[in-house]
């Protein structure tokens, strides 16, 4: 699903027009997946257009049911990533044969993607939930259980979160955030993503 990256550029592209370039500085920088969240009424083309520049793994991110799932991998998402666990976006994934990341915050919710067949969770938000302790809690009694945690991590806690290891990958949207996007800053956004990828290194 993301093709061995440690960094998830996690993305909110207000206009379909800065897809191509954003695509394009996002792997000058060396990123090789982006989560596109599905919170903007331009999402299905921005994935649209970013899937077809052939540079990185693209998915779909903040998909809250089936419906979305569905115009997510229309639209040409490789993979699924929502901020909650909910049974029928997983099975909708599925029967799409599309993998699914659901985002979880307690034991319990671990507990129910871990029952469904599921081992790659979203600790989601993991700075607001108390960050690498909450995750080490909760990885203690769920070896098996791997970690893509997602909110308000920054560049500063990247390699922390990276060394632990039932960290899977890092979502973050520092390296290309709306602002960004609305100034058409795509040098910083590729240097801000080149840095990223730098400290994603082992």
């Amino acid at each position: 699903m993301l093709d061995g990256a440690r960094l998830m550029p996690v993305l909110t592209v207000p206009s379909a027009a800065t897809a191509g370039p954003l695509a394009d500085a996002l792997a000058a920088g060396g990123a090789r997946c982006a989560e596109v969240t599905f919170r903007t009424p331009d999402a299905e083309q921005v994935l649209k257009t970013m899937t077809a520049h052939g540079g990185l793994s693209v998915g779909a991110g903040t998909v809250l049911t089936p419906e979305q799932a569905d115009r997510a991998v229309a639209a040409g998402a490789r993979f699924v990533v929502s901020p909650g666990f909910d049974e029928d976006v997983v099975a909708k994934c599925r029967e799409l044969g599309v993998p699914v990341v659901p985002g979880i915050a307690t034991a319990t919710e671990l507990m129910r993607a871990l029952r469904s067949g599921l081992d790659t969770v979203k600790l989601f938000p993991a700075e607001p939930l108390g960050g690498l302790r909450t995750l080490r809690a909760l990885a203690a009694p769920f070896p098996q259980a791997r970690f893509v945690p997602t909110g308000g991590i920054d560049a500063s806690r990247l390699p922390a979160y990276l060394a632990d290891p039932a960290v899977l990958a890092v979502g973050g949207s520092w390296m290309a955030t709306p602002a960004h996007l609305e100034r058409g800053a795509y040098a910083e956004i590729r240097r801000l993503t080149a840095e990223a990828v730098q400290g994603s290194m082992p």
